[in-house]
């Protein structure tokens, strides 16, 4: 997901030389991974931290409520989840944190151990000055899913970290006879965050507790918290927007504190809970036991990751492409986030308190992103988690009267284009996902898509919505007609038929947008007439005089994922479509415009990797009649798009997408259109790949013959039987069996072929 801010960053640096001149110390990262699960070594929290990715290496559970990681201290674009891999400073261990996405929010929370007593009353204005900060080296950095542990230079502390799904752990390591301590500054913020409201409460000598309020990307947040420290406190500092008051509570738009503690060991240990809606159930919400044993629950943290990424496992001689895709699945399994309490409560924008159906209720929906890739690898892998964040959905409908388009934190922000949890309701829908109210949630998307919000006033009335009412006109019309058709398959499933015919034909509005004479979809006036003036398809404009969200025309023709027929006849048949599409990937990686958007990234040609609206194109040609270029130019994405490096992923993580795109992709299958429940196959990375499906069955997509050379499939069975498609029904999938596939160095353009 990307959005509208472009912020210069703060300083450029060749991530590059800074990896490759600051290796882990061997002996230490050995001793690291000898110490958990195979699976668990192979998947690296700092793959994105660095370029574009936007990912924090902290620690969390499975689609955690916490998510306790470091803040660099520093804001700008590159600083969205509170870290950057380039940076040298840590300004301390927030608990609230984005994965990968285009916006600066959360960093809620902040503690900082340290030994000595800090001036709270005069802060730097730079957050990443603030008198606590301190330098740390990556050399003694280490991160696994569940863990992080890091050494601040300064003050001379081990920092360890760990969590719960709704708890955090901190064990701080202090220098023997070092005074014990601990900064907590609720006024913390960087970018679009910032606090409104913030108490602190000393409860007893074990206890505080506290709130913080703040608007930012999400308008309306609201955090409250308690946490309790293993050794007593001695003595406290509250200070009360930069004065200290002589109390144990204080209120304030910025409240700070330091705590001092007792106690023989050099070692001090927190945990804390959250909430949204008081602190009664963050209290609730904290892991019983007040004298907790840190490394118990490091080991708790990392069974249960250890348990989630074993759902899919592969069989290959590279080292490092597991690397890759572990990462990758992880990265896909922390959004989006818990949001409800233990009790089921959760906060909604308007403060009334909802209560979740199901396990849980989510947050951090980035549907934009998500709806491609993420959210169809959940309903393999997860399926009752997809019908609570549906429940979560319609809670949130609730309140708005329209299905969410990128809800934080219980709050609508309205980013990006489409209404794509429409898409999400009706592919769970399609592949048999229960678990929530079918008839209700088909009103809300009913409701949602005959709203005039977002352009839809214009696209009722048009077909499209033309290019002098609205920027971004040509994506926004393609994805309401991708929407409209999923609402068509969820009205046939409930013999809805006169809606199903009503959204089937709107969903033919892509059609008016083509222009046969360039080739492309672009931009039209009510009248239909094509946009005046000079067309350059390798323009882009970010955000505002522009027909195209964060691309070009380029990367936004292809988008008719529910009609690829129809969309291959505007081209005039298959081997015109097909000659168009290679273009795409071979002509110059030139990006025109006076203000480009910067999320255009991993370029192979025109085609963009680092931003979703890419992410189904290569599957096309499968479509077109020549699943050979599929296969070669996936393998070519996988190759040149994704590494072992915090620089390892070509655009931002989006809570998830980028990586579920190469988990589909590296396995061998890809949701090129979810609702249609079923997956287009590529070419697989691997030997072997197994998944362990929630219903106990198990599907293997084995390869013979398979090699970076060997990229093009020669022949395929399933079960035993010849398979000669290019697709496979997710309903195959769940009923266990195993699809092989034998590898070859050259296409065998009759295989796959109609």
């Amino acid at each position: 997901m990307k959005i509208s801010i472009k912020k210069s960053l703060l300083y450029i640096v060749s991530t590059t030389a800074i990896f490759a001149c600051n290796p882990k110390n061997d002996n230490q990262e050995t001793q690291h991974k000898q110490e958990i699960s195979s699976t668990l070594a192979h998947a690296d929290p700092f793959i994105g931290t660095g370029g574009h990715g936007h990912t924090y290496p902290g620690a969390t559970a499975p689609f955690g409520m916490v998510q306790v990681s470091p803040d660099n201290g520093r804001g700008g674009w590159d600083w969205c989840s509170g870290y950057h891999y380039p940076d040298t400073l840590i300004t301390g261990f927030s608990h609230l944190h984005l994965s990968g996405t285009g916006i600066g929010d959360l960093v809620d929370l902040l503690f900082m151990p340290t030994n000595k007593e800090i001036d709270l009353t005069k802060p730097s204005e730079n957050p990443e000055k603030q008198p606590y900060t301190s330098s740390f080296s990556h050399k003694r950095e280490w991160a696994h899913p569940g863990y992080y542990e890091v050494f601040l230079d300064d003050p001379q502390i081990d920092v360890q970290l760990t969590a719960s799904r709704r708890t955090a752990y901190h064990q701080y390591t202090f220098r023997e006879n070092d005074q014990k301590s601990v900064i907590i500054d609720l006024g913390f913020s960087i970018n679009w965050d910032h606090p409104t409201h913030t108490a602190l409460h000393l409860e007893d000598d074990h206890t505080i507790t506290g709130q913080r309020n703040s608007t930012g990307w999400a308008k309306n947040q609201k955090v409250f918290f308690v946490a309790q420290f293993s050794d007593p406190i001695t003595k406290s500092v509250l200070v009360k927007d930069r004065a200290v008051t002589d109390s144990v509570s204080a209120q304030g738009e910025r409240v700070s504190s330091q705590l001092f503690f007792d106690g023989k060991s050099n070692k001090l240990r927190v945990k804390l809970a959250l909430s949204s809606v008081s602190i009664e159930n963050a209290k609730e919400n904290l892991d019983e036991g007040t004298d907790f044993d840190f490394e118990t629950e490091k080991q708790k943290a990392e069974k249960t990751w250890d348990a989630n990424l074993s759902a899919i496992a592969v069989k290959t001689p590279v080292d490092s492409l597991k690397t890759i895709f572990y990462s990758a699945l992880y990265h896909a399994n922390l959004s989006p986030v818990t949001f409800s309490d233990k009790n089921g409560e959760f906060r909604l924008q308007n403060d009334s308190i909802a209560s979740a159906k199901g396990d849980a209720a989510y947050s951090t929906l980035s549907l934009w992103d998500t709806f491609r890739a993420e959210q169809p690898l959940l309903t393999l892998t997860q399926p009752d988690r997809v019908a609570d964040i549906i429940n979560s959905m319609l809670a949130y409908y609730s309140v708005n009267k329209a299905l969410p388009v990128w809800n934080l934190y219980g709050n609508e922000t309205n980013t990006m284009t489409g209404y794509h949890s429409v898409a999400v309701i009706a592919e769970a829908y399609v592949k048999g996902i229960r678990g929530f109210d079918a008839e209700k949630a088909y009103e809300a998307m009913k409701t949602t898509m005959m709203g005039s919000a977002r352009g839809l006033d214009y696209y009722k009335k048009h077909g499209f919505i033309p290019y002098e009412d609205m920027d971004e006109n040509v994506t926004m019309t393609l994805e309401y007609g991708y929407d409209d058709w999923c609402m068509a398959q969820m009205a046939k499933g409930l013999g809805k038929e006169d809606d199903y015919e009503y959204f089937s034909k709107r969903s033919e509005s892509y059609q008016k947008l083509f222009d046969p004479g360039t080739g492309f979809m672009r931009g039209h006036n009510a009248e239909g007439e094509l946009r005046t003036g000079d067309f350059d398809p390798k323009r882009s404009e970010h955000r505002e005089n522009t027909d195209y969200t964060e691309g070009n025309a380029w990367q936004h023709s292809w988008f008719a994922p529910h009609d690829t027929d129809g969309l291959i006849a505007l081209y005039g048949g298959k081997d015109k479509f097909a000659a168009k599409l290679e273009q795409l990937f071979t002509t110059s990686s030139e990006i025109t415009g006076g203000n480009s958007s910067p999320d255009i990234s991993g370029l192979i040609g025109q085609y963009a990797h680092g931003n979703e609206p890419s992410h189904h194109i290569a599957y096309l040609f499968n479509r077109a009649g020549k699943p050979w270029r599929t296969q070669y130019w996936v393998r070519q994405i996988l190759k040149t798009q994704y590494n072992t490096t915090p620089n390892g992923l070509a655009g931002n993580e989006d809570a998830g997408q980028m990586s579920a795109w190469y988990v589909f992709s590296s396995m061998g299958l890809y949701p090129l259109n979810p609702a249609s429940a079923e997956y287009e196959i590529g070419s697989p990375l691997f030997e072997e790949t197994t998944l362990h499906l929630p219903n106990g069955k198990r599907f293997k997509i084995s390869t013979q013959n398979n090699s970076d050379t060997n990229i093009y499939i020669q022949s395929a069975t399933l079960n035993g039987q010849n398979f000669n498609r290019t697709a496979i029904s997710h309903k195959t999938i769940l009923s266990g069996g195993e699809l092989k596939l034998i590898m070859g160095p050259e296409p065998n353009k009759e295989w796959g072929v109609e």
